[in-house]
């Protein structure tokens, strides 16, 4: 009986290691995510939409369609606490993107989804209010 209490003693405090490890940086702290509510647009690799170098992005990291990239407003990099490169999961969408564009001053609580060359898509998409999470 001690055996067993021992053996499932032992593996409580696996579980529960194995769940506070999920939920922690490599350092050890907790991890926090955090939410917020923006509007979503999409754009190009396009001219018209950007400058005359339409695939390098405000930090210079160069975009291809496929990627699964954003743009952000400065204010979520500010006073959210957005940084370049973080992975950011959007309500309604697959997967995580990758925060390596920068939208205009004017913009706030805004992002922008990068959808290649494809002008139809991104137009379909429209505006549209989601939740981002990091």
């Amino acid at each position: 009986m001690i055996t067993f209490i021992r053996t499932f003693a032992v593996m409580i405090l696996l579980a529960l290691t194995i769940g506070v490890q999920a939920n922690t940086t490599k350092g050890g702290r907790a991890k926090s995510v955090k939410e917020l509510r923006v509007t979503a647009t999409a754009y190009n690799s396009l001219p018209a939409q950007t400058d005359n170098t339409p695939d390098i992005a405000a930090w210079g990291d160069r975009l291809r369609p496929g990627m699964k990239a954003i743009a952000v407003s400065r204010d979520l990099l500010k006073k959210y606490g957005l940084k370049h490169k973080d992975k950011v999961k959007i309500s309604g969408l697959e997967g995580e993107y990758q925060v390596l564009d920068k939208m205009n001053k004017r913009w706030k609580k805004k992002i922008d989804i990068y959808m290649g060359k494809d002008r139809r898509k991104a137009l379909k998409w429209g505006r549209k209010n989601v939740t981002i999470q990091w």
